[in-house]
């Protein structure tokens, strides 16, 4: 049992909504649940009544009810969620039309803005209206390249008001990673902006956006909101015109929104790109919705009186998340650029005077403030601050501890984990248990997961692979483009070949005496630098076109609570890895696809390993760099380039 840090007070389990939430299943089902265990237990054995509940809790707003919850919970991947219902995620999230405060825009250039919920409702109108006007129909899809604005999510509002399928990147990204995403999915009309600001600097984004605007002939058209200078100069981009000129002059129009089935597609996430282009994952309005209010009312146990933010930008799953906060009427803040900038109480400052009362993060922004040894809890009034929600990569007990000692004695710490594929948790927490450092409070209701072994054996009390044993409605439709699912199957289906179950990619370890669960990290080769997960391909698509490399093959170390790129390359015949050609290489990656791309450390290696089919073999450097033992040599064409990667192990954990 990791160390007690938080008990939640009597009056505090009074108040949760997960209190109120079994209260009303034990009116629906005539049952007796007094704890949140026992509820989870039954959500997991009665999967249908539990999703049911859930809809009704949430008020989910519908044209037609559903028939069915769920058709059959064999089907797996493939079970079909509240078939017979027709409904609009937009209108879910704009249920709310008064005065009360949206969003609070906040840029680290200090730019600010604000909407209420019935001035954000005649802004999406207005857009919806210019984008029925040209063309866009149910089905369509509408992206985005751009900054963390008000005018982005007004965007995603609009798109799926109309039945449209929205997928979005930051505008961090560079031109081949983000046509990488947005030019495989054909779409009709893009939003983005001028530039942004990250750490001071402006950094105008035009001439990458014509380059997109060229590479994507299914655009339409293309729409550029003024963030960092007054009506920019856009001639040069095709089908271009500004955001404000783009808004129909009607002054009040109603939305008309469009009904469609639930598993009509809302939203397109993209995976890491580990092993060529990110897949792009199909979602569902009514499963996305369903499962957000889930996590939002109950895990999160959001009100409408509360102001939630979390640090991300619309490349992350934590965006799509943060503003289904709509529904619940809460106000989102919405920040964008280096949340440490100018200085590393720039969040505490933001906090105190917006008077956040859930605010979300990252392990290594948590880490960064320990390794700085800022103080918060000394220098703002964090009085407002109920509850710290954390994700994107395992943080440690100290780190827990940390948050505890350093910024609030009392508060809920809801460190939470899934994965963009789902678009939520698997596990989560709730404001009615106990925090114990190092561990996430519980799995969320209705995933039905479990740890298994190498063999497919459930353990506790040692780690295993994350499964999950039933079908849950935000899980994937279908990837794009993928024919017979063969992808789908193969990313999540295939691993423990006599189980049908989900393997997520992810080691944890279930804890017999708390019913906790902590995250040790990834089983796959994806990096998470800074808990944001980064596909490899990406990474090799621009080194690999240096003509001084070879090859290279990338990892994630854990390093000092975090994880950090090191990058190993062969390079070319006639060609040494100087200091120069390091500097070249960061710089390439840095402009070609983000600063988080960039290694921090770079090595010369003389072999890169690869499978026979000629698949690079990263799993197993990454076991060599962390202690591990490769069990899987026989599968490669060359196995001896293993050797060097063991005889260097010691410089590489020196750093």
């Amino acid at each position: 049992m990791g160390k007690l840090l938080w008990k939640p007070s009597a009056e505090r389990i009074k108040k949760a909504n997960m209190t109120r939430f079994i209260d009303f299943v034990n009116k629906k089902y005539s049952l007796k649940i007094s704890s949140y265990f026992q509820l989870y237990n039954w959500s997991i054995e009665n999967i249908p009544d539990f999703w049911a509940a859930m809809w009704e809790f949430g008020k989910v707003i519908c044209s037609r009810g559903y028939e069915k919850v769920v058709d059959d919970l064999n089907k797996f991947p493939g079970a079909k969620w509240f078939t017979g219902a027709k409904l609009n995620f937009a209108e879910n999230l704009l249920r709310h039309r008064d005065n009360h405060t949206a969003f609070i825009f906040k840029s680290e250039n200090q730019k600010t803005a604000k909407i209420t919920y019935s001035e954000l409702y005649n802004q999406v109108a207005r857009l919806v209206k210019s984008l029925r006007e040209i063309g866009v129909a149910p089905g369509d899809r509408v992206v985005a390249y751009m900054p963390n604005l008000i005018e982005t999510a007004t965007a995603m509002l609009a798109a799926t008001s109309i039945g449209a399928v929205w997928a979005s990147c930051g505008a961090e990204l560079g031109v081949s990673a983000a046509l990488d995403r947005l030019g495989q999915i054909e779409p009709k009309v893009l939003f983005t902006a001028d530039g942004y600001w990250y750490k001071g600097k402006n950094f105008n984004i035009l001439a990458n956006v014509e380059r997109i605007a060229k590479e994507i002939p299914s655009l339409k058209k293309v729409v550029v909101a003024s963030f960092t200078e007054d009506k920019p100069d856009i001639s040069n981009i095709p089908h271009s015109v500004h955001y404000d000129a783009f808004l129909s002059e009607e002054k009040h129009p109603q939305i008309r929104f469009e009904q469609l089935p639930s598993e009509h597609p809302v939203y397109i996430m993209f995976s890491s790109g580990t092993t060529g282009k990110p897949k792009c994952m199909v979602q569902g309005a009514g499963g996305i919705l369903i499962n957000h209010l889930k996590e939002l009312m109950l895990h999160t146990d959001l009100k409408r009186e509360d102001t939630i933010m979390y640090i991300t930008s619309c490349s992350w799953m934590m965006w799509n998340w943060l503003l289904s906060s709509l529904a619940v009427g809460a106000t989102i803040v919405l920040y964008d650029g280096n949340p440490c900038y100018p200085d590393v109480d720039a969040m505490w400052r933001l906090v105190q005077n917006e008077q956040i009362t859930i605010f979300g993060c990252s392990a290594s922004y948590i880490n960064f403030l320990r390794s700085q040894n800022v103080r918060p809890c000394k220098d703002y009034d964090l009085s407002s601050l109920r509850e710290i929600s954390q994700t994107g990569s395992p943080l440690s007990a100290e780190g827990f501890e940390y948050v505890y000692e350093a910024i609030k004695k009392d508060l809920h710490f809801n460190s939470i984990a899934g994965g963009t594929d789902i678009n939520g948790c698997f596990t989560a927490g709730s404001p009615t248990l106990p925090v114990y450092a190092g561990e996430l409070q519980s799995p969320a209701l209705g995933m039905k997961i479990k740890a298994y072994d190498e063999k497919g054996n459930p353990v506790i009390d040692k780690q295993g692979e994350l499964v999950c044993e039933a079908p849950a409605p935000s899980m994937p439709l279908y990837f794009w483009n993928d024919s017979n699912n063969e992808k789908y199957l193969d990313a999540y289906f295939k691993f423990y070949p006599n189980k049908n179950v989900w393997r997520h990619g992810d080691f944890i370890i279930i804890h017999g005496d708390t019913g906790g669960i902590t995250h040790c990290g990834r089983s796959d080769a994806v990096l998470k630098p800074s808990g944001v997960r980064i596909g490899t391909a990406e990474i090799y698509n621009v080194v690999e076109k240096l003509p001084e490399i070879a090859d290279s093959l990338a990892v994630g170390q854990d390093w000092k609570g975090d994880q950090r790129i090191i990058l190993f390359v062969k390079v070319a015949p006639g060609h040494r890895l100087t200091e120069a050609l390091k500097d070249k290489i960061r710089k390439r990656l840095r402009e070609n696809a983000s600063p988080r791309h960039v290694p921090a450390l770079i090595v010369e290696v003389p072999d890169i390993p690869y499978t026979f089919n000629m698949k690079k073999v990263e799993i197993a450097v990454w076991n060599i760099i962390h202690g591990k033992q490769v069990i899987n040599r026989d599968a490669l064409i060359n196995p001896e380039s293993l050797n060097y990667f063991e005889k260097i192990l010691p410089e590489l954990q020196k750093g």
